[in-house]
């Protein structure tokens, strides 16, 4: 008898979110199946923070369905958060502590035992040791790109969501940060939702991708098939023709949500 797939990691349908005349997302749908990586894509004002803040509940939708790991976010969404986290860069941490009260506040929220010691291997992991002591205020955008980091790990998230991750940070650091991520991905089996302008991240870390353009799914698929699909070299030109509106939805029809991403068939 073959073993039935597991429920997604995280399962939209429907959702929408208006602000008076101005669509942020609409009728958005899709399905992640657990370990996935899958990149939330579109230009400025395509509506991937918006979906994250909706998937964490900071913002209602005016309509449709979010399921976290089986929750329905919109009316039980505190049984599920802490086994969630995020990172933003535009979302500063307390600006008055210092580096380690912040985390151990964060490590206190989301209930981490032994916090500790699960900060301190944080710590060294992504290298900001030698700024714990610091006041939070203080650092640079790069360095606080990776507290966010830290912070977004503390409670071993099984469905990670991340708002350009390696924003502000040098090459070197940035692809640190990846290698970094990769690894907790395949050691954790984690799902992790990837918004990013950094289209070259995306081929490293995404095995699906979700286009978005003016708040709508206007086209998904792992990197290589969209790349085949639109005849471009890498994804920068895939981005450029959907953001540019040229040829979205050309070629094969993207794949429905129940069956992106490893998602289980209906």
């Amino acid at each position: 008898m073959p073993t039935p797939n597991p429920p997604p990691s995280i399962e939209v349908a429907g959702l929408r979110k208006h602000y008076g005349d101005v669509v942020a997302v609409e009728d958005l749908g899709f399905a992640l199946a657990p370990g996935t990586t899958c990149g939330l894509l579109g230009g400025n004002g395509a509506g991937k923070t918006t979906t994250i803040a909706m998937l964490l509940g900071l913002l209602l939708p005016d309509a449709g369905t979010i399921r976290v790991l089986g929750v329905d976010i919109l009316t039980d969404r505190h049984s599920v958060l802490g086994r969630m986290n995020f990172s933003s860069p535009y979302v500063d941490l307390p600006q008055r502590l210092r580096v380690a009260q912040n985390l151990r506040v964060y490590a206190q929220l989301y209930g981490v035992r032994d916090a500790g010691a699960r900060i301190a291997q944080l710590a060294h992991e992504l290298d900001i040791e030698r700024f714990l002591a610091r006041e939070y205020r203080t650092l640079s955008a790069g360095e606080k790109t990776r507290v966010a980091l830290a912070k977004a790990l503390l409670n071993r998230p099984q469905v990670l969501l991340l708002d350009e991750p390696t924003a502000s940070l040098d090459p070197d650091s940035a692809d640190r940060m990846r290698s970094y991520l990769q690894q907790y991905q395949r050691d954790s089996g984690a799902t992790v939702l990837l918004a990013s302008h950094n289209m070259r991240e995306v081929e490293r870390l995404c095995d699906h991708v979700l286009m978005m353009r003016a708040g709508r799914l206007v086209d998904q698929g792992t990197p290589a098939m969209l790349i085949a699909r639109y005849g471009r070299r890498d994804m920068e030109e895939v981005f450029l023709d959907i953001a540019r509106d040229e040829r979205a939805g050309q070629g094969e029809p993207a794949a429905s949500p129940h069956t992106a991403a490893g998602g289980h068939a209906p």
